[in-house]
């Protein structure tokens, strides 16, 4: 059997499986290719420890191999770009955010990719909110120190990259604020939290995940969240609004499983289910809740409808200030 014919047998073979799961919503598929899950997020990372999780509860239930390959670097494209294209011997999926999915094509005049054509929602996993961090050793104590502070001199924040949804809804919080600050883009978030704790740079939006191990060591210090209510994982640090910031300005940045355009909707349908399952083990919601993420079952337009919305927020944000990547 030539290669040609041998690709069309697996991949009749996959439609066949999803078929038959549809029929017996009790029977889990058996996968007769191992699934590589290519992730955007650095090995040792919140995300990264996340999806490894999930991995090992898909490996459980369907006793075939799930690989997480990660691909970091360049806002994303690396890993999407390994997976546009669907390989017929295995299954791929990407772990990718907002800013690789909605903000990229807003500001890459020449992107290799079209999330829209390329690849197909499968599920969101999680979403999660920024905190306003700065240096534990630094002159800020509370919010009201940053935003006086604001008002007599420019400060500067720091982010992953130009166009990432940490620079875009800082720019939000800088807009809001009505101030003037100088934007100083990292490539690794080890240089960036080192700049902070020296106090190199004045302030940055990150994550409990990001910044977990040097708020705890007592290196950095969060001043408030940017969400409508508190975070249970972080409950002492008020929102935003709360410490006297802005009203009604919240960061809301989320994490999802793509797949390359043209798998079969049966399996899109079957992984989506056994994702939502996997998301509902204890030790995940766990290390979802210490990360200080929040797991977001649900179905590929629930997907989409994330889509839709980051792009309203964040191509108000690209336009205003005329970010470009290219």
């Amino acid at each position: 059997m030539d290669l040609r014919i041998r690709s069309i047998a697996v991949m009749l073979g996959m439609v066949i499986s999803c078929h038959s799961f549809a029929q017996d919503a009790a029977q889990s598929p058996v996968f007769e290719t191992p699934l590589r899950i290519v992730s955007m997020f650095p090995t040792g990372t919140g995300p990264d420890v996340v999806v490894r999780l999930l991995a090992e509860k898909l490996q459980q239930k369907w006793q075939r191999p799930v690989v997480v390959d990660a691909r970091p670097g360049a806002s994303g494209v690396l890993a999407i770009n390994a997976t546009k294209s669907l390989p017929p011997e295995r299954i791929d999926l990407v772990l990718a955010d907002s800013g690789s999915l909605v903000v990229n094509p807003l500001i890459f005049k020449n992107l290799s990719y079209d999330p829209q054509k390329d690849l197909v929602p499968v599920s969101a996993l999680y979403k999660g909110v920024f905190f306003v961090t700065v240096g534990a050793a630094g002159p800020y104590k509370t919010m009201k120190d940053l935003t006086d502070a604001a008002k007599q001199k420019s400060l500067s924040f720091a982010s992953n990259g130009i166009g990432s949804p940490q620079h875009l809804y800082s720019e939000q919080l800088v807009h809001g604020l009505r101030a003037d600050m100088l934007h100083v883009p990292f490539k690794e978030g080890s240089q960036l939290y080192a700049a902070i704790s020296s106090g190199e740079v004045d302030w940055v939006l990150s994550t409990l995940g990001g910044a977990g191990p040097l708020l705890r060591s007592g290196k950095l210090r969060f001043l408030s969240v940017m969400d409508k209510e508190r975070v249970t994982a972080a409950a002492d640090i008020p929102t935003l609004e709360e410490a006297g910031g802005p009203a009604e300005l919240y960061s809301n940045a989320w994490v999802a499983l793509m797949a390359p355009a043209g798998l079969p909707d049966g399996m899109i349908e079957v992984i989506n289910r056994e994702v939502n399952e996997a998301l509902q083990h204890s030790d995940i919601k766990e290390r979802l809740a210490i990360l200080g993420f929040e797991p977001t079952p649900g179905s590929p337009k629930q997907v989409e409808t994330l889509m839709r919305e980051a792009r309203r927020t964040y191509q108000q944000v690209v336009e205003r200030l005329h970010i470009t990547a290219d």
